[in-house]
């Protein structure tokens, strides 16, 4: 009888068991596959280890630009859309327009990155601001035609554009898979381009990277992509200026405000070491206090460069007041009295159309503030 009921027992306790870890499965795969769902919604996915065919922020996607470049190079369009067709019209016109048969490889990526980081923010129209196509603007063709761009608009119209030269170019992705950028290889080896966080300032500060450099605002999965190495064409360290010593500093920086320069850099004569690296901080912190103003902003970092000095560098960012929309005065005058008419202001304007002064009150608003600093 003792032994049926521990045989009993034990088949229960067995029974139990599988239950119990039966359960655990369903719940870890109901985890796991609720934690999945999560990350899609967010735009997060788990990295992948190729170039093309990857969707960033779970929207945008990498395609492939060699058919469009193949053509281009070979002169046979037969085999493309026509969507591709009118990409490469609108390619090879660019080309033409920031392209020279002298020009060195380099010389030539630098033109696209100035055009992509410049004209394509340059409104036409009041109106621009307003969509006016379907597209995603994550690839060449509604970057070219609609002249706006995400990161992966930017990043596979540069590519583009290098293949179409000859020059080996790849689209790098973020390792949460929420940005993309390029990797180009130049005759010293390999920089990092993200033309969409230099879009509208063009002050080359994400320009030619290397892999350490880079990676002080970006992060990916190295050991996909080709390591950066190069130092020679990084824009910044090539155009350094020499001064005497830190106190040459301030008027060295209010010059280039008043010649609106973007980026400049320098090394010093009296190099940085550690008995007078934080007189430098000091002096970089304090100048760069005192010229914060409404009109322009100042940015700066250290870098090394090949010879192991210090490179100070600083990126200036200037508002200039947006272009208004420009109307004749009766146009105004309507236009004025008809938005006081509706909002209640009064109807008293003097002959200029401007409202004369009235007595009204009105509620203050909560302003909602979005964070618009993760460019993706």
């Amino acid at each position: 009888m003792k032994e049926k009921k521990l045989t009993a027992f034990l088949v229960f306790i067995s029974v139990a068991l599988c239950i119990s870890l039966a359960l655990s499965v369903v719940t870890l795969a109901g985890q796991q596959k609720a934690v999945k769902k999560i990350n899609e919604i967010q735009g997060f996915a788990e990295d992948v280890d190729r170039e093309d065919d990857v969707k960033i922020a779970g929207e945008y996607e990498i395609k492939s630009t060699l058919p469009i470049s193949d053509a281009y190079k070979s002169g046979d369009t037969s085999e493309l859309s026509d969507s591709d067709k009118e990409t490469l019209d609108m390619a090879k016109e660019i080309l033409e327009e920031i392209i020279t048969d002298d020009m060195t490889d380099y010389e030539k990526e630098k033109a696209v990155y100035e055009y992509l980081t410049g004209s394509l923010s340059n409104s036409t129209g009041i109106l621009t601001v307003i969509p006016t196509n379907n597209g995603d603007n994550d690839n060449p063709h509604d970057v070219l035609k609609y002249h706006s761009a995400v990161c992966v608009g930017y990043a596979t119209t540069f590519r583009m554009f290098m293949q179409m030269m000859d020059i080996e170019c790849k689209v790098i992705h973020s390792s949460d898979l929420i940005h993309s950028w390029d990797l180009v290889k130049l005759d010293d080896g390999w920089y990092h381009v993200d033309c969409y966080m230099d879009s509208d300032v063009t002050n080359y500060r994400n320009f030619n990277m290397d892999d350490e450099r880079c990676s002080q605002d970006h992060d990916w999965t190295r050991e996909y992509f080709p390591e950066a190495t190069g130092k020679k064409y990084n824009y910044i360290l090539s155009s350094c200026v020499t001064l005497k010593n830190i106190y040459d500093i301030p008027q060295w920086l209010v010059d280039a405000i008043d010649e609106r320069q973007s980026v400049i850099s320098c090394v010093f004569k009296t190099e940085i070491n550690e008995k007078n690296e934080n007189a430098a901080q000091y002096m970089v912190e304090q100048l760069v206090g005192q010229l914060e103003n409404d009109s322009y902003s100042v940015n700066y970092d250290w870098m090394l460069n090949d010879d192991g000095k210090y490179v100070l560098c600083f990126y200036i960012d200037y508002y200039d007041d947006e272009p208004s929309a420009e109307v004749d005065d009766e146009t105004a005058l309507k236009i004025d009295e008809k938005i006081a008419e509706v909002l209640g202001y009064g109807d008293e304007y003097d002959e200029d159309g401007y409202e004369e002064e009235t007595d009204y009150t009105y509620e203050e608003e909560t302003e909602e503030v979005v964070d618009v600093t993760n460019k993706g």
